[in-house]
């Protein structure tokens, strides 16, 4: 069946390649077109999964992130459009040179060709990967969690019909139909059909990933995230940032799991912080650093901090809190606990902030700004296919210039080499 998938997919990618930039926009159009004519049938092919979730007790942050409403798909598709609307990379040519013989030499944009994407929960990842798959050229295989796989087939059946409907390759997107776990190995060893692998999920997923596949792996999206108060930042701003990072959305890789506070203003600030926060649900793991500056009647909300603490990504209105005598403390703690997604810096100071982005070594780094940013259609990049944590030639959201490669172009005038 996979291999079959892949021969489908290696044909598609090859036509897909050559198809040109205003049909590809049209496409994506058409596909928002029948989305939202579809919102109806894709709420209730979410809602069987919805169901089934709460049945198996899988937690809230979960179910959150599998839900789609009418308001989430109309984001999605203004993503697709923005999408649609960016400058096609394939074909673009750049680093122009020639040589002192004559020969011309330029690099051209060229799609990766075949992707499979792993990842779990989130259906909406689905349009984003079709999207930024298409409009780059690439076909993509596609294999979500067993939680959403109603709500996938039902999204992935129209962006087929699209294709079939814009006389592009019908399978250029194809989806793993199955919840069947053992399928996820025997994709990983399908090197000769697929040129790049991004499994979006949690930890075990992606070590899985690193150690069994045959196929180049780009990982991401896991975010253990950080601010960083500074001693002269501005400290009313900073709730607000703090609180916009933790609450806007708690349960995606780019919230906050981590605030670290200068001794200097800790005795001021920390009160404040959780008062605030706690209006909005929030608890609290404070190391024990910051609870000597924290309220002692807290109605259960601050807890010391266990071993682990630091190194988790809570996914949830949980919030640790540590007490640093430095800068250079504070980045040493994201040196040790960040996992290379977003961390920041609340200060006033410009050393400071220089010093901060010139060390910390994550794909986005933040001066006076929420971590809730990092994101590719607020990146302007319309959507992301995944956060690379990596140190590869894609870092951060992935977006349409992150899933193509180059090829050498040298142009002569029947040049032969002395």
């Amino acid at each position: 069946m996979l291999l079959e998938m892949g021969k489908r997919a290696r044909f598609a990618a090859r036509s897909l390649a050559l198809a040109p930039a205003i049909k590809k926009q049209n496409m994506l159009e058409s596909l928002v077109d029948l989305i939202r004519l579809n919102i109806d049938a894709i709420i209730q092919a979410n809602q069987v999964d919805i169901s089934a979730a709460q049945q198996a007790g899988l937690d809230a942050a979960m179910i959150d992130r599998l839900m789609l409403n009418e308001a989430r798909l109309q984001g999605i598709c203004s993503d697709l459009l923005r999408v649609a609307a960016l400058p096609d990379p394939v074909g673009e040519t750049f680093d122009a040179s020639e040589l002192p013989n004559g020969l011309k030499l330029c690099k051209k944009r060229v799609p990766l060709g075949v992707l499979a994407v792993i990842y779990e929960s989130r259906p909406n990842v689905t349009l984003d990967i079709s999207g930024l798959a298409l409009k780059s050229g690439n076909a993509v295989i596609l294999r979500g969690g067993s939680e959403t796989i109603h709500t996938n087939r039902c999204l992935v059946n129209l962006v087929r019909s699209v294709l079939e409907a814009e006389n592009l390759p019908v399978d250029s997107v194809q989806f793993i139909d199955s919840p069947d776990r053992s399928l996820v190995a025997e994709l990983l060893k399908m090197h000769d059909a697929i040129d790049m692998l991004i499994p979006r999920g949690g930890a075990a997923l992606h070590r899985f990933c690193r150690e069994n596949s045959l196929i180049p792996v780009i990982t991401g999206g896991i975010g253990i995230c950080h601010l960083y108060v500074d001693e002269s930042a501005d400290l009313p701003q900073s709730i607000e940032v703090i609180c916009n990072a933790k609450v806007q959305r708690p349960t995606v890789c780019n919230a906050l799991d981590t605030v670290l506070v200068n001794r200097k203003v800790a005795a001021d600030f920390l009160p404040r912080l959780v008062q605030h926060l706690a209006v909005y649900g929030v608890s609290f793991r404070a190391d024990g650093s910051a609870l000597p500056y924290l309220p002692a009647e807290n109605d259960g909300r601050v807890l010391p901090a266990g071993p682990d603490d630091f190194d988790t990504e809570w996914l949830s209105l949980v919030l640790g809190l540590k007490v640093v005598d430095s800068l250079d403390q504070a980045i040493a703690h994201i040196t040790q606990h960040s996992t290379g997604h977003s961390d920041g810096i609340l200060t006033a100071d410009p050393h400071n902030a220089d010093l901060f982005v010139a060390t910390v070594d994550s794909a986005a780094v933040y001066v006076n700004a929420s971590t809730r940013f990092t994101d590719g259609s607020q990146f302007g990049l319309g959507a992301e296919v995944a956060i690379s944590t990596q140190r590869l030639h894609a870092r951060g959201p992935m977006g349409l210039r992150e899933l193509t490669t180059y090829k050498w172009v040298c142009i002569g005038n029947y040049h032969t080499r002395v």
